[in-house]
């Protein structure tokens, strides 16, 4: 039996999704403006005024999608020059760095410095605004960076490689809206503070639309790399809050690198 005031919290949620339905027209307002800012695509010149990152945010998935789909094709073209796995691999990655501009590669390195080498609130989030690069930082990236092309070059046909950077990209970039609505911004100037406020049917939409590629690992793969999506999401919210009350545009590119890198580790158990 489910609690009255499960039935109602259900209900407001049903209401709020209702409500954001959005015109044609914003939906690829908000589509294009989450390329423009998660990739480095030569794309026509926009328009965004009157627009926000935190209202578009929903749409992040939809940019993932595209630089997953931008690495499966360049991993099938190395395969089908008969590359091995490992060089077809690296190139996917390549490619994905490049198409994004390292944008998500620059806030992990950054969160890694502060979070490792400061010892206060101010200090902290001092460090991650450096654009230096120190130690901590420097292995952030290097492990990231290996563990993602290990688990990339497990895969032995470009249709895995496929589903697994399609779920990858999509789903690490949906778990974003609700990590801006839950944690409030750490500073009052910075990135994630100029982007606005993220509404809670926003975030759930972002969040269901990220989760949905995650069937083309299976249905097995796609609940296990659901729940540990939701424990790493819940395991570094808490640090977060933690070490510097709130959240910066540097931890929501580390929660997307984090995200990718447990999603690529499932694929590459559930697909082989």
């Amino acid at each position: 039996m489910i609690p009255k005031d499960g039935n109602r919290f259900s209900e407001k949620i049903r209401l709020k999704l209702r409500n954001l339905s959005l015109s044609p027209r914003q939906l690829l307002d908000d589509i294009a403006l989450c390329l423009v800012f998660f990739t480095r695509l030569p794309l026509p010149v926009f328009d965004f005024r009157g627009h926000s990152l935190a209202a578009a945010i929903w749409a992040a998935p939809v940019a993932g999608l595209v630089v997953g789909l931008i690495g499966a094709i360049v991993f099938a073209t190395a395969e089908r020059f008969g590359l091995a796995m490992g060089p077809a691999a690296t190139l996917a990655l390549v490619s994905t760095v490049l198409t994004t501009g390292c944008l998500h590669e620059d806030g992990l390195s950054d969160v890694a410095d502060g979070f490792g080498g400061g010892k206060s609130r101010g200090r902290k989030l001092e460090i991650m605004r450096d654009s230096r690069i120190g130690a901590y930082g420097a292995m952030a990236l290097a492990l990231s960076l290996l563990i993602r092309w290990s688990a990339l070059s497990e895969f032995v046909e470009p249709t895995q490689a496929l589903s697994a950077l399609i779920a990858a990209h999509a789903a690490s970039r949906g778990v974003l809206g609700a990590f801006m609505y839950l944690l409030p911004p750490a500073r009052s100037d910075g990135l994630s503070a100029d982007s606005g406020t993220v509404s809670i049917e926003t975030a759930i939409a972002g969040a269901v639309l990220g989760a949905i590629p995650l069937l083309l690992l299976g249905l097995g793969g796609a609940i296990v790399a659901l729940i540990l999506l939701g424990l790493l999401f819940a395991a570094f919210r808490a640090v977060c809050l933690n070490q510097i009350d709130g959240q910066t545009g540097d931890t929501i590119g580390a929660l997307q690198q984090l995200s990718e890198i447990a999603v690529l580790l499932v694929a590459s158990v559930a697909l082989s």
